[in-house]
């Protein structure tokens, strides 16, 4: 069985079908799923569909793009929802320099920070989120050392790749290794070792080749398998089971 370990079915674009896509998943090859808050609605969305779904699991969390409402206090909701017994991360939260029209960068970084202080004080793990913000990303989680995360939708060099798995940490990669302009990406996945790897749609974004334009969603998991098995050099077997091992290892999933 497969694990889409980064899929947001909570998003509007699944608005019309949604129960019949994630029902129709185990019979795809899905097993499990994790389904990441944005902000304090999407967040408790996902818990919803925790509850109804057993294959699916929720992190709680603010993203970069959407923590302008945030104030202190938020904290105690997250608090709150993280004690939910399907709740297996805080997430997904991180920076995101690439909008102009995003939250400040300083306000970002404090609310980054602010969560990855929650993570630890509740011992779970983070799902991190880091678009045009590689330094800063990787400055912060160093602030935590006693926090482990993954990056999901990995976007940075080999190198930074290299640095996180030194710090315990694990990278995750979406049908992007499938595009033909993925050099950075394969020679990050190419860095990383098996066990430090996890696949994810990041559903309803960025469905791989040859379903690259369409809306996503975790049956397309295993076209990322594929091709991840390609780029390890192992077989299509191997890379499920290794990475379905991995992602319930790592959100502590029986």
């Amino acid at each position: 069985m497969l694990f889409d370990t980064h899929a947001h079915y909570d998003a509007e674009q699944f608005e019309a079908d949604r129960d019949q896509v994630l029902s129709a998943l185990p019979e795809r090859g899905v097993g499990l799923v994790v389904d990441p808050g944005c902000d304090l609605p999407s967040s408790r969305a996902a818990l919803a569909l925790a509850e109804r779904y057993p294959f699916v699991y929720a992190a709680v969390g603010y993203h970069p793009e959407n923590c302008a409402p945030y104030v202190p206090a938020d904290l105690d909701v997250l608090r709150e929802l993280a004690s939910h017994p399907k709740a297996v991360a805080v997430g997904e939260i991180g920076l995101d320099y690439y909008w102009e029209e995003n939250p400040p960068r300083e306000l970002q970084r404090q609310v980054f920070r602010a969560q990855m202080a929650l993570a630890e004080e509740l011992d779970l793990p983070v799902i991190v989120h880091d678009r045009e913000a590689h330094a800063d990303s990787l400055a912060i989680v160093r602030e935590f050392p006693r926090v482990r995360g993954v990056f999901h939708c990995f976007s940075g060099s080999a190198e930074m790749a290299r640095e996180l798995v030194k710090l315990g940490w694990m990278i995750s990669f979406t049908g992007v290794i499938t595009y033909k302009n993925a050099r950075r990406a394969v020679e990050a996945a190419q860095a990383v070792p098996l066990e430090r790897l996890m696949i994810e749609t990041d559903s309803p974004y960025m469905a791989p080749v040859p379903r690259r334009g369409t809306r996503n969603d975790s049956g397309n998991v295993s076209l990322i398998c594929r091709r991840l098995a390609e780029i390890k050099g192992i077989s299509c077997e191997a890379c499920e089971r290794t990475t379905w091992e991995n992602g319930k290892r790592f959100f502590q999933i029986p």
